[in-house]
């Protein structure tokens, strides 16, 4: 299960190794002011949307990788049963990041850019 952490300047995600090696990713950090919006989401797997490019994909249980349709690339680590934040970025190499964490509501408010 990918690992969260905030802090004052930055979003990090650390994966763990057979997350890297399905999903084909690396960990990844993001500066805070990159953030645009963040949103908890009931189910991770529904909120997934595109096509997946490359990565790992279980229908209904598990997917991790790198997800794209048309103007967006995903940062995608998510499974069954469990709720989701979605990151919108700008200027990085993705624009959003879907992840599966259990306090998906108080992450999401933590993370929220100030208005």
């Amino acid at each position: 299960m990918a690992t969260i952490e905030s802090t004052p300047t930055s979003l990090r995600v650390r994966l763990t190794r057979a997350e890297k090696v399905f999903g084909l990713l690396r960990d990844l950090e993001v500066p805070r002011s990159a953030i645009t919006a963040v949103e908890a989401v009931p189910a991770g797997l529904d909120a997934l949307r595109g096509l997946r490019a490359p990565g790992l994909g279980l229908p209904g249980l598990r997917s991790i990788g790198t997800w794209r349709r048309p103007g967006e690339k995903a940062y995608v680590s998510v499974r069954r049963n469990q709720p989701a934040i979605r990151v919108s970025l700008t200027g990085e190499r993705y624009d959003t990041l879907l992840l599966g964490t259990d306090d998906a509501a108080a992450l999401a408010e933590e993370l929220a850019p100030a208005r």
